[in-house]
This record gives C-alpha cells, sequence and structure tokens, in this order.
C-alpha cells in the first residue's frame, strides 16, 4: 500500500488497529491495554451537546452490567482532553453522575478517520459508532446512529451477551434473544456441514435435547 493512502476502515472480524491516545484518564495504547478482555469504544459528535450527555449518563448508570460482563468502556471525540474534563465536571455537578471510564481526546480526528467514525456530510464531527471487541483484539460488531437518535444501550449489552454466549457454546441466536416471540431464549445449532451429520442430528434430536424443525433449524436450551 501507498504510505500515503489512508488504510482501510476496519470491519467485522478484523483485528482493532494498534493506536496511542490521549484520554481524560490519560494515555492508553488500543487494543493492548484491554488484551484478555472485552471493551465498547464508541463515538459521540461532541461535548457539551444534550443527546450525547444523556448517552453518557445511561453509559455510566449501566457501567456494573458491563463489569459483570467483563467489558470496558472507551468514548472518543474530537474534543479536547481539557474539555473532556469540564464536560464530566458538568455532569457531575448538574445531573449527579460520576463518569468513571475514559474519553479519547482525538484532536485532528486522526483515531476518528482510521475508525471511519467521520463523514462528510458532518464536518468534523464524529458520527455515534460503536465498536464491540472482544479479548483476542478482533472486532465483533459495529454500529452507527444518526446524530438527532441517541444510542439504546439495552441493545449493546445484549449483543454482548449473545456474542460471548455463542463463543462460549458454539451456538447462533435468534432475533430478539433472549426474549424472542416464538422460542424464547433457546439458541440454534449451526447448520450441519455434510448429509451424514444432517441425518444424524435429527436422529439424535430428542437423545441431545435438541427441537428440530429440520435439519437446518435445530434449537437447544
Amino acid at each position: 500500500m501507498n504510505p500515503d493512502e489512508t488504510p482501510r476502515k476496519p470491519g467485522l472480524g478484523d483485528e482493532f488497529p494498534e493506536l496511542t491516545v490521549q484520554t481524560s484518564h490519560g494515555e492508553i495504547s488500543l487494543p493492548d491495554d484491554y488484551e484478555g478482555e472485552w471493551f465498547v469504544l464508541f463515538s459521540h459528535p461532541g461535548d457539551f451537546t444534550p443527546v450525547c450527555t444523556t448517552e453518557f449518563v445511561a453509559f455510566q448508570q449501566r457501567a456494573t452490567e458491563f463489569e459483570e460482563l467483563g467489558v470496558s468502556l472507551v468514548g472518543l471525540s474530537v474534543d479536547r482532553v481539557h474539555s473532556h474534563i469540564k464536560w464530566v465536571e458538568w455532569i457531575e455537578d448538574e445531573l449527579d453522575e460520576s463518569i468513571e471510564f475514559p474519553i479519547i481526546a482525538d484532536e485532528g480526528g486522526t483515531v476518528a478517520t482510521r475508525l471511519g467514525m467521520l463523514h462528510p456530510e458532518m464536518g468534523s464531527s464524529t458520527v455515534r459508532s460503536v465498536y464491540i471487541v472482544d479479548p483476542g483484539g478482533v472486532i465483533r460488531l459495529e454500529l452507527q446512529y444518526p446524530m438527532e437518535i441517541g444510542r439504546n444501550i439495552d441493545e449493546i449489552l445484549r449483543s454482548i451477551r449473545a456474542l460471548q454466549t455463542a463463543d462460549a457454546t458454539d451456538v447462533a441466536v435468534p432475533a430478539d434473544w433472549p426474549d424472542n416471540e416464538n422460542f424464547g431464549d433457546r439458541v440454534l445449532l449451526e447448520p450441519p456441514a455434510d448429509v451424514a451429520a444432517a441425518e444424524e442430528r435429527v436422529a439424535r434430536a430428542e437423545e441431545q435435547g435438541y427441537e428440530c424443525l429440520d435439519w437446518w433449524f435445530c434449537l437447544q436450551e
């Protein structure tokens, strides 16, 4: 690749790029400082803006749930460190919530550009991006929200639980899991790889505790 070219934006299944960043908690290295654990990196358009403020309060109020899942939170915008500090002070003074996770001060937008968080129509403001990164430093999920809509923290937590469940048990999860209207909190087995495995799956479904609607659609508790 030409050294003057911008690296490709990382996507699902890619390793999170190695970045050294300045934050409201000092310098950190991504993803190295979170090696062996999950982390969520989320960007916001700017400090001292109403929707972003509600998001930061919401993330902090659910911090215990993220901690219980072994997940660290990291915020980001193109504002300077002193702006982050004053904004956090305002949130504590006015909304009685102490923001305890670091916020990256991405002056110049270097990190946001590398991660594809800057869109031409938004000028220098970062879009509301979310990256969920696993303990191996691999990007497992991406979300983007427009400026006028705040994020759904429940969906981010649900996604992490789903990813961790899928990793631990080698299954897939249905829509709206664990509250799917038709299948509740049951999970889906990966489809068999060949005819023999498909026939065995159906034949042994009851013995193995599966419910198979067909050879390719089997559920388990």
